[in-house]
């Protein structure tokens, strides 16, 4: 196992501290900073979210599998592509699909605090087998905000309307919570106006992949509204697909702290990359 680690000196903005809470996680991290409050897993989210403390996560952005590797093409860069993402995104089968995406939606919500929230995203490959574990397992359904991809790919085919969204469904832990959102800053940012649920932002740029890229990576942007309405600075934010990271990267400009989790090596490598640059830029700002 590859390994990256900072000796500068540890702090947190408030009395949460996730080295703490990940001390007794038998899987060593394969990167921590503890000036930034970030820390890495290469390892099955079930496993790591297992051993996390119940009621300790503030907020969980998820990223799943979308299963939609079923040997079909699509468009990138004028070119005909595979769509196939990786052995991980293909289907096993509507009822493995589904117990899979309800095992780890309840590993999730174990580990989020009373009035923590998670999002995940997803394409209706997915997204409707999310909705229904989260409704099966007691979740409080919140928004299902439809992301509009600016500059979608064209359909090739042109036996379909051109796929240019994706939902990503926000949820609390369950129907006590008293979620946690900072409307007037949606607000601020939409022209003093109410934010809709249908966010309109491009998909990530080639400045944002210069290290590689994740098959299914969002775009930061996307990240940092997510973050900045449903979250505080110093509150614990988790990943269990956290790929190259771009949900730890919002994190850690807004001064949240990060728990990622990946199983494949290559896109952590990825990860560390950015986080280093992302670091060396706020050392230049401070």
């Amino acid at each position: 196992m590859f390994e990256m680690t900072t000796v500068t000196k540890h702090k947190t903005v408030h009395g949460k501290d996730i080295f703490k809470l990940t001390k007794s996680i038998s899987s060593k991290p394969c990167f921590e900073d503890h000036k930034h409050n970030v820390i890495l897993f290469n390892e099955n989210c079930l496993k790591i979210l297992s051993e996390l403390p119940e009621n300790s996560v503030d907020m969980i952005f998820a990223d799943p599998p979308y299963f939609l590797s079923n040997g079909g093409f699509t468009c990138h860069a004028g070119r005909q592509v595979s769509v196939n993402k990786g052995k991980w995104d293909i289907s096993k089968g509507i009822h493995e699909n589904y117990q899979f995406t309800s095992d780890w939606l309840k590993a999730c919500q174990r580990v989020l605090t009373p009035n923590g929230t998670i999002w995940v995203s997803g394409t209706s490959h997915i997204i409707y087998t999310v909705g229904y574990a989260m409704q099966v397992l007691g979740y409080k359904m919140l928004n299902n905000i439809a992301w509009f991809k600016v500059n979608p790919p064209p359909n090739l085919s042109c036996r379909y309307f051109t796929h240019s969204t994706e939902t990503i469904l926000w949820a609390a832990k369950n129907k006590h919570s008293k979620h946690y959102f900072d409307y007037p800053l949606m607000k601020k940012l939409n022209n003093n106006k109410q934010m809709l649920s249908m966010w309109s932002i491009k998909a990530p740029g080639r400045e944002e992949k210069i290290y590689d890229k994740h098959p299914t990576q969002k775009p930061l942007k996307l990240l940092e509204r997510i973050v900045l309405a449903s979250t505080k600075p110093g509150d614990i934010v988790l990943d269990p697909f956290s790929g190259s990271s771009t949900t730890g990267l919002a994190a850690c400009k807004e001064d949240r702290q990060y728990i990622g989790i990946e199983l494949e090596k290559s896109y952590l490598n990825v990860s560390m990359k950015r986080f280093k640059d992302l670091f060396m830029e706020k050392k230049k700002k401070a």
